[in-house]
């Protein structure tokens, strides 16, 4: 017990000797840089971000440009796509992507529905020759085309909407100044609390 109680007098005598001031200056600059630094880390995805929109937009590589900004984004604090109530939900919606695949879409319905007819149309003139209006034609092309039906297909939503969410804590610049920050904000209390502990002894 009193080996502790010596331990205890040891470091409380350490702690009196760091300087109030400069901890606070080092606490300062540590927070000044955690600033710049998580502003930097936003920039940053503001400009990948942007790269992505180009990407969509001239059909270039989507792939390269969403998977820099989605490392991006998982490795770093202050990177979140959206911000607000009135942010767009997801962030990452690929206009010119989706319209794109949606005319891919549209191509291969009409392509289908047109090879669907053609087939028919064979089909049905080689099952009854004869008046090209016939009543037997018609109903072998209904007949044939409700066996055979046509749908078109819906763009899956992740093939062109995105969201990615940042981490709370990053070991980059921006999270190490937070700890250091931390860190030393918690020495300069525990540095209070002894000068309070070790006068209060030698007042009784």
């Amino acid at each position: 017990m009193a080996k502790n109680i010596r331990a205890l007098h040891h470091f409380l005598t350490l702690l009196r000797r760091l300087n109030y001031l400069v901890m606070v200056v080092i606490i300062l600059a540590f927070s000044v840089t955690a600033i710049f630094a998580l502003r930097n880390n936003n920039q940053h995805m503001v400009k990948l971000r942007a790269a992505v929109f180009v990407a969509d937009e001239k059909n270039g590589d989507i792939e390269k440009a969403l998977r820099e900004l989605r490392e991006y984004v998982y490795a770093h604090m202050n990177t979140n796509l959206a911000s607000g109530a009135n942010a767009v939900k997801p962030p990452i919606q690929l206009k010119y992507q989706y319209e794109r695949l949606v005319a891919a879409n549209n191509a291969a319905y009409q392509a289908a529905t047109a090879k669907m007819l053609d087939d028919a149309q064979n089909i049905c003139i080689a099952q009854n020759p004869g008046s090209v209006f016939s009543q037997a034609r018609s109903s072998c092309a209904k007949e044939y085309a409700a066996a055979h039906p046509i749908s078109a297909k819906t763009v899956p939503e992740d093939l062109y909407k995105f969201d990615f969410v940042s981490p709370t804590w990053s070991p980059d610049l921006a999270g190490w100044c937070l700890v250091a920050s931390g860190f030393f904000l918690v020495l300069l209390v525990l540095r209070f609390l002894s000068t309070t502990i070790i006068k209060h002894e030698l007042q009784n």
